[in-house]
């Protein structure tokens, strides 16, 4: 009989079995090459923050099941076949764990968080495929001690229990997932999101993201090619990580990640000091100035905060550098001349030139400056820098009460661009841009009241400015979008409410404000396509003693119990979130789902939905039993 989960050949470090009957110490070598791949995984690390506690948590049980298989290795009589089929089935287990471990610890933090729920079912997979190997574990036969065999029981125990334990959804997390990557080209994603996703990913070094270069391409290769599953997501996201920290964004599947530059040297090892963290070139005056203009007040090699932001040439390394270069027989590149330096020095005086324009009182003058404004805001970061070091934020808010829709339109569209620099946010609040952009929020045309309602999100995605947007009374308005706007404008008032809401007290003024009643309106219209969206901000709102009570109603747990029904997976997984978060508070609600039907649904999910979903569908139905033995 062939041993089971051999494909791996030596992997885990025993001998390949062919037979056990030609073996009769077949156990021994089992019990030796599982406690190799323990080995192996304990010095695995670097696991992604949205997986870690997964990954310490298969680690751990790994290392707990040590006693008992030092104890097998070191029997002296020979076990049954049961035995040795048992420890077969625990080998193939932690060859799948080790495989998963060093996926997470190796392997792209984008696609994990991207694949999240794909990576989530392998983990709940290899925790059942180790509760039955446990499950049939001869203790007797193998003469394992009373102590260890409880301890392995113990674990056995926490594996069964595990499928109705609740686990915390990172709403945030997947809203800004949803945000970002559902932007399309041309469109500009705020750069506060993703940089709160890139922290969230551990990706915001320069050292992170070159690491994070090499293992998406290693993903590509492993995939089979540049349209695998997920690889454009993969790889914009990634482009939008390197330009928020201000590295040079390249073609991330083909360019090395080491400069083209250097290739010519391939023989040579260039000195790690001569290097720039930011572009891995020799150091330049154009790259440190371009990672100061992206925000940065930090040294990109230490990391520390800088006393000041002025640039001081560096003799002494330039001569090292030039006297290494000729010891070595390498050629720097040469400098591009000074034709791109007179033009950025005039695409700056053209910038300032329309900043002042935007204080003129001829109308057609003052129209091109701010339509010219908008889309140059649109371009690049350094556009968006560039004409707030102008000071063209004052003139473009005070504009923004001009008496000609064309121009309030053109200006608070600017500073929605110009708002996706987080320095910018900043001052856009300081100079009195809320209250303005409420207004137009307010009574401003179609396309100015869906910018405004864009713009106010993305200034608040600063926590200090949600309050100032809660306190500036800028809740109401957004709802009212909410209710009675286009498509577009819908998606951007929930994405501005749910982002404001993330404040406790702007949770209060939302619901005051008819928030819950409108969503559950728009759950209703399938065609929005923001259902997602509707339903993770009423996971949001449930946190709430009056949102409890308003989601609490018969119309709203029925829509609830639709989706558990019909739903897509992400849909029935959001949906039985928010009716445990109720019923764990108030067993009457869950009473008024199971009038419309939710038991059997549930029954359904815990089987076959999502992971998350089936943790979330199991924690409920237990409620529901609790429920009906009072």
């Amino acid at each position: 009989m062939m041993m089971d989960g051999e494909e791996e050949g030596n992997r885990g470090g025993g001998e390949e079995i062919e037979s056990y009957e030609s073996n009769p110490r077949a156990e021994t070598e089992i019990a030796q090459a599982i406690l190799n791949l323990i080995e192996s995984v304990a010095h695995l690390g670097g696991y992604p923050r949205t997986h870690k506690k997964y990954c310490f948590g298969l680690v751990r049980r790994m290392k707990l099941l040590l006693p008992l298989l030092e104890e097998i290795r070191d029997y002296n009589e020979q076990i049954s076949e049961k035995g040795i089929s048992c420890l077969s089935n625990l080998k193939e287990t932690f060859l799948l764990a080790e495989k998963l471990l060093k996926v997470c610890s190796e392997g792209s933090k984008i696609d994990l968080a991207v694949e999240s729920e794909a990576f989530m079912v392998k983990f709940r997979t290899i925790d059942e495929k180790l509760c039955q190997a446990l499950e049939g574990v001869p203790f007797d036969q193998l003469g394992i001690s009373d102590e260890t065999k409880e301890q392995v029981e113990l674990m056995w125990m926490q594996l069964k229990r595990a499928k109705g334990k609740t686990d915390t959804l990172d709403v945030e997390l997947e809203m800004d997932m949803m945000a970002v990557l559902s932007k399309k080209d041309g469109q500009n994603a705020d750069s506060a999101i993703i940089e709160r996703l890139a922290k969230k990913l551990d990706l915001h070094t320069v050292e992170d993201l070159n690491n994070e270069t090499i293992a998406i391409r290693n993903l590509v290769k492993e995939r089979g090619g540049f349209n695998a599953e997920n690889i454009l997501q993969i790889t914009d996201l990634l482009k939008k990580f390197k330009q928020i920290i201000g590295m040079e964004v390249t073609d991330v599947l083909n360019n090395p990640v080491m400069p083209e530059t250097l290739d010519i040297c391939t023989s040579l090892v260039i000195p790690h000091e001569f290097l720039c963290p930011i572009m891995l070139e020799t150091y330049e005056k154009e790259s440190i100035e371009k990672w100061f203009n992206s925000n940065h007040w930090t040294c990109p090699k230490t990391g520390q905060t800088l006393a000041h932001l002025s640039v001081t040439p560096n003799y002494a390394l330039k001569n090292l550098i030039l006297q290494w270069c000729e010891e070595n027989k390498f050629h720097l590149p040469k400098k591009a001349d000074c034709a791109s330096s007179e033009s950025s020095t005039d695409h700056s005086k053209g910038i300032c030139s329309l900043v002042k324009d935007l204080s003129c009182s001829h109308l057609e003058m003052l129209r091109k400056a701010v339509k010219k404004i908008r889309m140059l805001s649109k371009e690049n970061a350094e556009n968006r820098i560039l004409i707030a070091s102008k000071g063209g934020i004052q003139p473009l808010i005070q504009i923004l009460f001009y008496p000609d829709s064309e121009i309030q339109e053109h200006s608070v569209t600017a500073l929605l661009n110009l708002s996706l620099e987080v320095t910018n946010k900043r001052l856009i609040v300081k100079r009195g841009g809320v209250p303005a952009i409420i207004e137009v929020l307010q009574h401003g045309r179609r396309q100015a009241r869906e910018n405004s309602a864009a713009a106010l999100f993305s200034l608040s995605m600063l926590y200090e400015n949600k309050i100032i947007v809660g306190l500036s009374n800028g809740i109401p308005p957004l709802v009212d979008l909410l209710q009675s706007g286009t498509q577009r404008g819908k998606k951007d008032a929930v994405s501005a409410l749910f982002n404001l809401s993330l404040n406790h007290s702007n949770k209060g003024r939302a619901i005051d404000a008819g928030i819950v009643t409108t969503l559950v309106q728009l759950l209703k219209d399938k065609n929005l396509g923001i259902v997602d969206e509707a339903l993770s901000f009423l996971l949001l709102l449930v946190s709430h003693p009056e949102g409890r009570s308003e989601i609490g109603q018969i119309s709203c747990i029925e829509s609830l119990v639709e989706f558990i029904k019909e739903g897509n997976p992400k849909n029935k997984e959001y949906a039985t979130s928010v009716l445990l978060e109720l019923g764990s508070s108030n067993s009457s609600f869950i009473l008024a789902a199971l009038q419309f039907g939710v038991y059997e649904h549930l029954l359904e999910i815990s089987t076959s939905g999502t992971h998350r979903a089936q943790k979330k569908a199991n924690s409920l139905l237990q409620l529901i039993n609790k429920t009906e033995q009072i």
